[in-house]
């Protein structure tokens, strides 16, 4: 059986759960208030982190999720993910509109990865 292993473990969730070469991370927001594209910066600066920290990078991304407030801001979030996403690896993926937990997040994205 495959160890399951936890990362930044608060009450609510964990920022990295591993299962065997699989890693899922939490959604992942920027600063509220900030542009969608600063937004999309800072999300993708803290999926690397913890990609890094759970021993992958983005070269390994099986599966992104990305919710945006507004699909308005469609454009403006791919402009960032398409310079950040490296050629030949980018993963599947699911964008949609969605209300966020506040109205000052205008991205999320949830991420799967392998090790």
């Amino acid at each position: 059986m495959s160890k399951i292993t936890r990362a930044h473990t608060g009450t609510r969730m964990s920022q990295i759960t591993t299962h065997g070469d699989t890693i899922y991370l939490a959604g992942q927001v920027g600063t509220a208030g900030e542009s969608v594209a600063q937004q999309t910066r800072d999300c993708l600066d803290k999926i690397e982190i913890l990609l890094a920290e759970a021993g992958s990078d983005k070269t390994r991304l099986l599966q992104c999720t990305i919710w945006l407030a507004d699909m308005a801001d469609f454009e403006e979030m791919n402009a960032v993910w398409d310079a950040w996403v490296p050629e030949g690896h980018a993963p599947t993926r699911a964008c949609g509109e969605a209300r966020l937990a506040t109205p000052d997040y205008k991205v999320e994205f949830i991420v799967v990865a392998a090790r």
